[in-house]
């Protein structure tokens, strides 16, 4: 199966809160998406890997993906190195996408950034003739994708571009709250963490709005790009 896009993250969940909205509206475009997670996010103060995995099949039935794998990397422990790269190249040849949409370059959680730049020497490598690969025992074709672009999270950073989500607010809260384990929920026993208060919902509305408003429409999603993105009519830009 090709993928048009693939989203890298470093757990279940950083898709979800970054750039849903953008997966969802290229999903009604026509493109096929699909989402790598790169670990089970076991160490998080709520929740278990069981539970995270089906909370992310969840997510992904509401967002309408195409694929969506789980590579098991350790939690906080995974680093950007060459066994790791190998890993992510295997899915990239795999699913073969034309975008790779990856965690932000810098952020409040370390394994953002490192997932950041894990996923796109990963790309790189994916392209290397010489670099060779096998699936189930098969040779694989060398791909790099033509784009990464890292969508911001956490921390604000300035974006280099913005994806109107406005019609997709819904589609992508309501992917969110799939991972009801992390998020606000008065019924839980588990302890407060950082994201599970209702104000770091409103939080992630807000931003949005905010990035949004760069282009002036209701909701944003907001990237960064590794290399300035060129256009043959100026047309094509809102």
């Amino acid at each position: 199966m090709k993928l048009d896009i693939l989203a890298i993250a470093a757990h279940p969940d950083d898709i979800e809160l970054s750039c849903s909205g953008t997966l969802a509206s290229h999903r009604d475009k026509g493109y096929s998406v699909g989402i790598l997670d790169l670990t089970k996010g076991e160490m998080g103060t709520r929740g278990t890997p069981e539970i995270r995995l089906q909370e992310s099949e969840v997510s992904a039935k509401i967002l309408g993906l195409s694929a969506r794998e789980n590579l098991g990397f350790k939690d906080i422990y995974f680093k950007d190195d060459l066994d790791h790269q190998i890993a992510i190249a295997k899915v990239i040849r795999k699913y073969q996408p034309e975008i790779v949409l990856a965690n932000a370059v810098e952020d409040r959680h370390p394994d953002h950034g490192k997932g950041g730049s894990l996923a796109s020497h990963a790309c790189f490598i994916s392209g290397l003739r010489k670099f060779e690969t096998e699936l189930d025992g098969v040779s694989q074709e060398p791909w790099r994708p033509k784009y990464i672009y890292h969508y911001i999270q956490n921390q604000y950073l300035e974006p280099d571009l913005v994806v109107d989500v406005s019609d997709y607010w819904e589609i992508k809260k309501n992917s969110i709250l799939a991972f009801k384990s992390q998020f606000h929920n008065p019924d839980s026993n588990e302890p407060e963490s950082f994201i599970s208060s209702p104000e770091f919902l409103d939080f992630i509305e807000a931003r949005s709005r905010e990035i949004g408003h760069k282009i002036n429409v209701k909701f944003g999603e907001g990237f960064t790009v590794e290399r300035v993105a060129g256009v043959k009519n100026l047309f094509d830009l809102i």
